[in-house]
């Protein structure tokens, strides 16, 4: 028998995927749960596995080149002997299936039943879920190279994803990037900005959007329709700069700081951390800090920070180093950047002193930093000083959260940093 393997769906919002590259050359051997193919979403490269045992006849459509999601990219024969007659088969312009999935499972359409699964769901047994692996490229290159059985293993990665480094101490090496949650004792390198890379180009040349760029567009477009306003602010941020040259040397990095404030702040503003829904407003159950990171090759990706109201500092700083790393290496599992609740936009970083950020899809509210700065201010005293002070900016869903909702909100903030940045280590 003859499978076709389809271009899944890995977003909601997917409608095309690129492949990145085909683990597999045809004619090779292929095993029921084993990667065939890396395919890139809108947001991560994610693997697809095939459900069937068999070979690789024929390869439709090449890495570099895009599929519409529904589209056949190979073909898997059942045995050697039916290689030539898939090859036969082959269309020169695959079909293209009725509908793209629109939910937010990944979803592989064929003939009648599923011939190919995506890992895009973790579980924290250490053979994943359904008893497969699930484990990042680099943790199944390293697994093969140094001959360890990763169904022995316990993933030490986010929701038990086994990492490259559970594979080397499983090997008796000496692992090159150790991640833990407990407080570091010893100097950690900070994640620094990385601007976008300038692609070049020539004068009059169209360049094409990357998947990233088309995704963007399509979420920008999609908050035209959301009536939203802005609220400005500025905070004295001598407190907090004091507190991150305490505990800089600890690991801890400022964007770590300014998420656990926004996030303990939410607490007493639940309706913030609100978004809209056609059947009323929706109240999530946690506080997921989404922040927006630019890719170097262009792009956005918006890794979360779940739960940041209730993880310590330490732990925090080192989640977000290990999601930047793995945002850039296009790594994320799908939870790991849609599960946010409330958005940071931080282009402080890069010296811009004020900025609007537009509001994401499916939440109320977005914050913008701007960079803190020396400035001369009027003291209670009525004498002159100076203060480091910056500026920030709240869009929200008018829909949901009112003026005084936003400036109440900005106002506790502001108190927070302010007059108690030390509570955020507790």
């Amino acid at each position: 028998m003859i499978h076709d393997i389809f271009m899944p769906a890995l977003s909601s919002t997917m409608t095309e995927g690129k492949i990145v590259s085909w683990v597999k050359s045809p004619g090779d051997k292929v095993e029921k749960g084993e990667t065939v193919v890396v395919v890139e979403s809108d947001k991560a490269d994610m693997d697809v596995e095939s459900f069937y045992e068999g070979y690789l006849a024929i390869i439709l459509v090449e890495a570099g080149q895009e599929a519409p999601v529904g589209n056949a990219i190979a073909l898997i024969a059942e045995t050697q002997e039916e290689i030539t007659q898939a090859q036969q088969k082959a269309p020169s312009n695959p079909p293209k299936s009725p509908e793209p999935s629109t939910t937010h499972t990944p979803e592989i359409k064929a003939d009648t039943t599923p011939k190919v699964a995506v890992t895009t769901t973790v579980s924290p047994s250490p053979n994943g879920r359904n008893g497969r692996i699930v484990a990042s490229p680099r943790a199944k290159k390293l697994a093969q190279e140094l001959k360890v059985n990763l169904h022995s293993l316990q993933g030490s990665g986010p929701y038990g994803r086994i990492v490259a480094e559970d594979v080397e101490l499983a090997a008796g090496k000496t692992p090159t990037s150790t991640v833990t949650f407990t407080p570091p004792t010893t100097p950690v390198t900070t994640v620094k900005p990385i601007p976008p890379t300038p692609t070049p180009v020539t004068a009059g040349e169209t360049v094409p959007l990357t998947t990233f760029q088309k995704a963007l567009v399509q979420n920008m477009v999609a908050t035209l329709g959301v009536p939203t306003f802005h609220v400005g602010y500025t905070i004295t941020t001598d407190g907090l700069d004091k507190l991150y040259k305490q505990i800089k040397s600890k690991g801890v990095t400022m964007t770590a700081l300014l998420a656990k404030a926004v996030a303990v702040t939410l607490q007493k503003h639940p309706l913030v951390n609100a978004n809209y829904t056609d059947q009323g407003i929706q109240y999530p159950q946690s506080i997921n800090i989404a922040i927006a990171v630019a890719m170097p090759d262009g792009g956005l990706i918006t890794p979360v920070l779940q739960n940041a109201d209730q993880v310590d500092i330490y732990s925090l700083s080192r989640i977000w180093k290990e999601l930047v790393e793995r945002a850039r290496a296009k790594q994320l599992q799908p939870q790991e950047y849609n599960s946010g609740t409330f958005t940071l936009s931080n282009l402080g970083m890069f010296g811009v002193d004020r900025f609007d950020a537009i509001l994401p899809p499916g939440q109320g509210s977005i914050l913008a930093i701007g960079a803190s700065r020396p400035q001369v201010v009027a003291t209670s005293e009525g004498l002159f000083g100076i203060q480091r002070q910056m500026a920030v900016n709240i869009t929200c869903d008018h829909r949901v959260i009112y003026g005084s909702h936003a400036a109440a909100f900005l106002q506790d903030l502001a108190k927070l940093i302010e007059t108690n940045a030390q509570s955020l280590t507790m």
